[in-house]
This record gives C-alpha cells, sequence and structure tokens, in this order.
C-alpha cells in the first residue's frame, strides 16, 4: 500500500525568530509523501516573507496569508481544514522536530484517531533544560473522556489525528486549547494512544503559549482571581456535557451539575464526591502524591462565593 498523505498544520504569527529552523526540520523528515499547510495571521515582522521563500523552493509548502487576524483558534481551524490528508500533523512555529517523528506516528497510530508522544524541553536559544513533558505528568492512553475534565497531558505540537476527528471536533471552543479539545472528542469517538520517544523539542520562552514548567515570564499575564478559574472551568465542563456523541453522557453531565452547584453557591459536596469516586481516571495524568490529589478534592469543594470572600 502506498505511504497516505500526511499534512501539516502549522499557525504562524510574529515568527520569524524560530521559524527558520523549525521549517527546517519539517524539511529533513524522512516521510516523504507530504504537505505543509501555513497560515500566516497577519504577522508584523519578516514571517510572511520567510515562509514564501521557502514556497517558491519547496513545492510541499502551502502558504497562505490572512486579510486580518483571526486569532489562534480560528486560524488553527483554517490551516487544519486546508489540509488534504487523510492525516493531519499539527505544529507550533518555534519548535524543533524530530526526522522520524511523522514516519514513527503514521507506523503506530493503528485503530487509534489520535497519536502523541512525548517532548524535550529546551531554553529559548535551543539548549536542553533537562528535562520532558513525561517527567512532570503521566501521559495517557485509552478511551476515557473523564480523564480530560480537568486536566490535559496531550500538546498539540505532538499530534497526529485521522482527518474523522477533525470532522468531528469542529467548530473548536473560543478561549480553551485546541489540543485540550481534540483529546477530549477522540476519547469520545474512538482512542489514543503515545509513543514514549521525545520527538519534539519544546521550546520554552516568554511568548510561549502555555507555560507548563511555570517559568518566570516578564509580562505575567496568566494570574487570574479563584472565581474567574471556577467560571473557566465550568463553561469547559459545559462544553464537554454538550458533545452530542459524549461515550459516558451521564457521567460527564454529573461532573457538570455538581460544578453548576460549585458555581452557584459557598460548596459543592456532589464534585468531591464524585472526584474522589473517579480518582483513578481524573487525576491519571497527576504525578502527585495520594495526600495532594485529596487536598485537590478539598479544594474544589468550595463555590464561588467562599472564593469571592477569598479573593476580597
Amino acid at each position: 500500500m502506498s505511504a497516505p498523505l500526511v499534512s501539516i498544520a502549522l499557525c504562524t504569527y510574529n515568527g520569524a525568530a524560530y521559524l527558520n529552523e523549525q521549517l527546517q526540520s519539517l524539511l529533513a523528515q524522512t516521510y516523504a509523501n507530504l504537505e505543509i499547510v501555513v497560515v500566516d495571521d497577519c504577522s508584523k515582522d519578516s514571517t510572511w516573507e520567510i515562509l514564501t521563500g521557502y514556497a517558491s523552493t519547496y513545492p510541499q509548502f502551502k502558504v497562505y496569508q490572512n486579510e486580518q487576524n483571526l486569532g489562534f483558534v480560528k486560524n488553527f481551524e483554517k490551516a487544519a481544514t486546508l489540509c488534504n490528508g487523510d492525516l493531519i500533523a499539527l505544529c507550533d512555529q518555534d519548535d524543533i522536530w524530530h526526522p522520524e517523528k511523522i514516519a514513527l506516528q503514521v507506523d503506530a497510530i493503528g485503530n487509534n484517531i489520535l497519536i502523541y508522544h512525548d517532548s524535550e524541553f529546551i531554553h529559548q536559544d535551543g539548549t536542553p533544560m533537562g528535562t520532558k513533558i513525561s517527567d512532570r505528568m503521566n501521559l495517557y492512553r485509552g478511551d476515557q473522556p473523564e480523564a480530560f475534565l480537568f486536566f490535559n497531558c496531550v500538546s498539540g505540537h505532538e499530534i497526529m489525528m485521522k482527518r474523522r476527528l477533525l470532522d468531528e471536533a469542529l467548530p473548536l471552543k473560543e478561549g480553551y486549547f485546541h489540543d485540550w479539545w481534540l483529546a477530549y472528542v477522540a476519547t469520545n469517538i474512538g482512542s489514543i494512544d503515545f509513543l514514549p520517544q521525545a520527538l519534539v523539542q519544546y521550546r520554552q520562552h516568554d511568548k510561549s503559549d502555555t507555560n507548563m514548567l511555570g517559568l518566570a515570564r516578564d509580562k505575567n499575564n496568566y494570574k487570574f482571581s479563584s472565581v474567574f478559574k471556577i467560571e473557566k472551568q465550568y463553561k469547559w465542563l459545559g462544553y464537554c456535557a454538550s458533545y452530542p456523541k459524549n461515550r459516558r453522557p451521564e457521567l460527564i453531565n454529573k461532573f457538570y451539575k455538581a460544578y453548576t452547584k460549585k458555581l452557584n453557591s459557598y460548596a459543592s459536596l456532589d464534585l468531591a464526591r464524585l472526584l474522589y469516586k473517579y480518582r483513578d481516571v481524573v487525576f491519571y495524568m497527576r504525578k502527585k502524591s495520594r495526600l495532594s490529589k485529596m487536598n485537590y478534592i478539598f479544594q474544589q469543594i468550595w463555590g464561588t462565593r467562599a472564593k469571592e470572600l477569598v479573593d476580597k
């Protein structure tokens, strides 16, 4: 059988500083049947000039530029829908890929609808930080959507998915990481698996969308009130509960209803009971002690009204 076409969906925005290194790592892939679909979201630096230069030299590059800034979520939707491959791999603009990343994922995806892998953290200058994502959390494989109700271990740059997953997951949820939603949908309509190899060097710097290592930021825009966090989690659980193809709708709705009580009261014992009962799955990704997990459950008891008193 011929090798399936794999589309790499890459979104760019003011990424000139690291873009050449990433694009070279895409060209170095040992898997041959590739297209690289890039959508630039109105960059103000030299990103677009870099992209058009690659597109004029390498036919596998297909580059597009938005007429107006769409923001990351909508830009990613556009890039993914422009892909022609049966398999779609997601790509950030500032990482470095292992040459066999795509080949290994194609070989491993099997009957799963999504396959991901471990990643190695690197400093802004590209030097290793000596730690991997799997050092920070347990990577999940399986088909239990409740594993993704409160935590996520699937990073976008690691994902290869079958086109059916994209069709089922659209539209993406504004204000929430697309990788988390893709993982949740994937565990409802199929299964996910991972490769233990670190197949991406995952660059950490002040402009990174995520701050998994909790590094100090020059401009820290990531401090939110307790009430804001509760409301954001509540909205996320609402998206999960309303997904029409939920594998375990009764359980997901129980979590959503329990969190509704938390949102509108001083406390929700129902939520604490659910978290404790399903702790093996819900907390699977967290590399924490039993005591730490119990403390998290205790903290989740307190509702918005109690948190408002604390925040004052």
